[in-house]
Formats: structure tokens, C-alpha cells, sequence
């Protein structure tokens, strides 16, 4: 378990991703209880998220105005999000529709934006936001899966600015998703073995992706793990 927590850390941190939604994929396949998994994985994300953004900031790739008007929306959403209970049937089908989601978008080889990066508008950063933010929240993810695509073909970013911002935002939505389920991360904190192993993964990854992206081949592997986790989830 903690060998497929490492390689998820270390694949999702290159792009500046905490890797929730592969950290569901292997416990749903390892049969993890639901509750669990929501604040395992959310615990996960914002140990890997932090260490990845620490890297990109490191490396001069953050850039505030990417990220304030996403979060600003998402933080309380994703709170609100935590805080929801959903029935275990319509959990899975939830999840399962994520992680296909998760699959496609890493399936599409990411690329620069063509054009010179603008600033988000209001108008779509911020019901976006709102929307990344109370899914992840009721799912247990950061919402890097949705911002880093929206924000490349919308040109406001280039890859490396965009997986700083994403990293960042996945922490704040972490964090808040977290808060939501604190009495059930009380319960059952994740294994130490989980966290060092998350820790050492995405300080390696984090470090090579700010210098470097690296991925459409490793990122293709991972969207199969994926997906075939949301098909058991789907048809159990």
C-alpha cells in the first residue's frame, strides 16, 4: 500500500498535483471504508500538495492573480462540501465519474498555452471556483484535475504557472475539505507508513517537475490505474 502511495505522490507531484484522486483509486481497490478513504485522502493531498508548491514557489513559477479568485470561491465550498454525507451507493457512482474524469485529462498530454497569459476573469474564476471547490469537498480531492486543464486552454497559464497554482489551490481545498471531516480524521488518522512514504515521493517528484515537466507516458499509465478503479466502483 504504501509502495502505490509513493508512486502516485511522486507521479501527481511532477505537475504540481496532490494525488487524491489516485490515492482513491488503489484504497477503493484495496477495499478502504469510504469515510476513510475521504480523509485519508485529503490528508494525503495536503501533505503533497504543500511540498510540491513549496518547490514550484522555490523555482519561481507562483503567481498570485492565478490563484486568489479560484480559492477564494472554493475554500468555503469545499468546506461545505467536506461537511456533506452521501450515501455509499452514490458516493461510488461520485467517485467513480471523478476518477474517469481524472483518467481522460491525464490521458490528454498537457501543453503551453499559444497564446501571452491573461488573468482569469472574475466572471468565470469565481462560480468556477465555487463549483471545483464543493465537489472536491463531497469527493475527498483537491480539484487540481479540473483548474490545470481549464486554465491551459483558457491561456492563462503555461504549464509550469499552472501546476504552481494548482498546487496551491489544492492545499487551500484540502485543508478546507479536512476541516469538514475532522471528527472522522480523529478517528482514523492516516498510517505514519502512508505519510512518510507520501512525503519522501513527492519531494523527489515536485523537485524534477518544477525544473523540468516530464509525463504524457507516465501520465497515460497512471490514467489506467484510474480508470479501472472507477469501472470496480461503477459496477459494484
Amino acid at each position: 500500500m504504501a509502495f502505490g502511495i509513493a508512486a502516485v505522490a511522486f507521479l501527481y507531484s511532477l505537475v504540481g498535483h496532490g494525488g487524491a484522486s489516485g490515492y482513491l483509486a488503489i484504497m477503493s481497490l484495496a477495499g478502504v471504508e469510504p469515510a476513510t478513504m475521504k480523509v485519508s485522502a485529503l490528508a494525503l493531498n495536503l501533505l503533497v500538495a504543500g511540498i510540491a508548491f513549496a518547490n514550484y514557489r522555490k523555482a519561481g513559477h507562483f503567481e498570485p492573480r492565478l490563484l486568489w479568485p479560484f480559492a477564494a470561491a472554493s475554500i468555503p465550498a469545499a468546506y461545505l462540501g467536506g461537511r456533506l454525507d452521501v450515501p455509499p451507493r452514490a458516493y461510488g457512482a461520485l467517485l467513480g465519474a471523478t476518477l474517469i474524469f481524472a483518467a481522460v485529462r491525464l490521458w490528454i498530454p498537457e501543453r503551453d498555452a499559444e497564446k501571452s497569459p491573461a488573468a482569469p476573469p472574475l466572471s468565470v474564476s469565481l462560480p468556477a471556483g465555487a463549483l471545483i471547490g464543493f465537489v472536491s469537498g463531497v469527493v475527498g480531492v483537491g480539484g487540481g484535475i479540473v483548474l490545470s486543464p481549464l486554465m491551459l486552454l483558457a491561456g492563462w497559464a503555461d504549464a509550469k504557472r499552472t501546476s504552481a497554482a494548482s498546487a496551491a489551490f489544492i492545499w487551500l481545498n484540502s485543508a478546507a475539505g479536512l476541516a469538514g471531516h475532522w471528527h472522522r480524521f480523529r478517528e482514523a488518522p492516516v498510517p505514519w507508513s502512508w505519510v512518510l512514504a507520501a512525503a519522501a515521493a513527492s519531494a523527489a517528484g515536485s523537485a524534477l517537475g518544477a525544473r523540468r515537466l516530464t509525463g504524457p507516458v507516465l501520465r497515460r499509465c497512471l490514467s489506467v490505474v484510474l480508470a479501472l478503479a472507477a469501472v470496480k466502483l461503477l459496477l459494484a
